[in-house]
């Protein structure tokens, strides 16, 4: 069963009558490249267990099916379901999980699932989803790759060069734990209903070890966030209005401490500048 073939596509909705969810962000491809081609993007083998959230009718599912030891393919909508039972049928190493990925422990359904094998995760995100999977996932801290179709402007900015100004504070966080790059995009008409956007696929590889060494974690990540609070104003106006007990002009000094410009601005550090920034911010506090 081609699973991108419009006609096929009609005929098994039909059949089961489902109906697309805006809500959702349900967009399913009807190219069989593009499938093919995210699932060879995420090195899938034998010796892989991939987690992949939103199968939809299981184009991706089925490709992933045909290279890895297994698939877990967690399903919110419960009208696809029974659509999924037919399509992926052909499949015994493919299951299903009913369920919100965003309210389930992805470690523990990981070590449940993927027993003796390496667990990587593949899918076609939701964009409404993206940043708050993407942090689940790479916080769970067992998956050694992350292979996502997502919005392209979002996969530009998560593959920035710190320091670049593309970025954000979700970029430097993702770049923390895990190594990003852009690997190609995906049009806007390889899709029904077709988003208003153009996709594009993200591979995230966990690094060994974080990119750096920082002695407080939860600080660093909150003088990030501070940085970009007011993107439009300087690094000390922003982290003044994030840090207020230790004041303006302590945190210029700071920032001068670390051979910044007093006028530069969050987008522009990189996750050193920021591990030096933190340091010499936590010595005045």
């Amino acid at each position: 069963m081609d699973l991108c073939d419009l006609d096929t596509i009609r005929g098994l909705l039909g059949r089961h009558g489902f109906h697309f969810s805006k809500s959702m962000g349900q967009n399913f491809l009807i190219d069989p490249q593009v499938p093919y081609d995210i699932a060879a993007a995420s090195q899938a083998d034998e010796r892989c267990g991939v987690l992949e959230i939103g199968p939809g009718i299981g184009p991706l599912t089925s490709q992933l099916a045909q290279r890895a030891g297994k698939v877990v393919s967690v399903e919110l909508d419960q009208s696809l379901l029974p659509v999924l039972a037919e399509t992926m049928a052909p499949y015994p190493n493919v299951e299903i999980v009913p369920g919100d990925v965003m309210k389930l422990d992805v470690a523990a359904l990981a070590a449940e699932k993927f027993s003796g094998l390496k667990p990587i995760v593949c899918a076609n995100l939701p964009y409404n989803i993206t940043t708050p999977v993407l942090t689940k996932l790479v916080q769970a801290d067992c998956f050694d790759s992350i292979t996502v179709l997502i919005q392209k402007e979002v996969a530009q900015r998560l593959s920035a060069p710190q320091g670049s100004g593309d970025g954000g504070s979700f970029t430097l966080f993702l770049q923390y734990y895990m190594e990003t790059e852009l690997l190609f995009d995906v049009p806007r008409e390889k899709f029904i209903p077709a988003p208003k956007v153009t996709s594009a696929v993200l591979r995230c590889v966990r690094r060994p070890a974080p990119a750096i060494q920082v002695e407080d974690e939860a600080f660093f990540f909150k003088v990030i966030r501070g940085a970009f609070l007011l993107r439009r104003k300087t690094l000390s106006n922003s982290l003044a209005a994030a840090l207020p007990n230790l004041g303006k002009e302590q945190i210029q000094r700071c920032i001068e401490d670390c051979g910044l410009p007093a006028s530069v601005r969050g987008e522009k550090l990189t996750l050193q500048n920021f591990a030096d920034l933190t340091r010499a911010l936590a010595a005045k506090s």
